[in-house]
């Protein structure tokens, strides 16, 4: 049954991972083309969809993992606009001229969170050597890729720092995104996982059982910045959508942060 919803989150991540490499065709009919961290879904559909009443024009976002798109853009796929959800992905585009770097900005920033299915009775403080290898017992933690998605990596930062992450690593489900790790949570296949706050918030079937603190693991920030190879002339002015006070009260009511100063629009 595991391994099952493994293979479903897969090939939803596949699905995903597909649909940025064949925005090509689509991206000659829309404005804008959008490759964004995971995460951001639930906000920037909405966001897209204020763009689309502001600006009379389509915004094609295709969220899969940071590292994935940051290597798609590497490997020449179509994008104006990238959002990362940490700095280091962000930073390996920008070191290889792949972002314009008079563009970047720090949008945005989040919480890590640990999650449970919503009917847990799970009670857990997180804190130095807490107990998460006896509440997880034989099951699984599931959490990003480790060493390439953002949420998974910040997660060992944490796990590490808290002094866990031995005692638990050969128990954690990697998944290609947080979202991917969000949805085996709430399928009841992994009973623990770690995500964002704002995955908890999008998803009824988890809870928030604790949050871990934010001096566990490098700072929680979300860059944005036009493509190097930028095609559309709306990029830019999508990127100042995303900090004006419309786009900032649609990312807050899912739990972001807003770090950039919002601009008159």
């Amino acid at each position: 049954m595991f391994n099952r919803s493994i293979r479903a989150a897969r090939a939803t991540l596949a699905g995903l991972a597909l649909a940025a490499i064949v925005a090509a065709p689509a991206a000659m009919a829309a404005d804008v083309t959008v490759f964004a961290a995971a995460s951001l879904k639930n906000a920037l559909d909405e966001i897209g969809a204020a763009w689309k009443v502001e600006a009379g024009k389509e915004a094609t976002i295709s969220y899969a993992a940071s590292s994935a798109l940051a290597k798609q853009i590497e490997e020449g796929a179509p994008a104006d606009v990238f959002i990362s959800a940490d700095v280091p992905w962000m930073t390996y585009l920008s070191e290889r001229d792949l972002v314009k770097k008079d563009t970047i900005v720090e949008l945005l920033g989040n919480r890590l969170v640990l999650v449970a299915p919503a009917e847990s009775d799970a009670a857990i403080e997180i804190g130095p050597g807490f107990d998460l290898p006896g509440v997880l017992g034989d099951g699984r933690l599931a959490m990003g890729q480790v060493d390439s998605v953002p949420a998974g990596k910040y997660g060992k930062q944490a796990l590490t720092s808290l002094g866990v992450w031995d005692q638990v690593s050969g128990h954690v489900a990697q998944a290609e995104n947080v979202r991917a790790a969000l949805a085996l949570v709430a399928a009841g296949e992994a009973p623990f996982g770690i995500v964002y706050a704002t995955d908890a918030n999008a998803e009824k079937a988890v809870k928030v059982v604790a949050t871990f603190p934010e001096d566990s693991h490098s700072p929680i920030v979300y860059p944005a910045a036009v493509t190097a190879e930028a095609k559309s002339a709306d990029a830019g002015p999508f990127l100042e959508f995303l900090r004006t006070e419309a786009a900032a009260k649609l990312f807050e009511a899912q739990g972001f942060t807003v770090l950039a100063p919002v601009m008159a629009h």
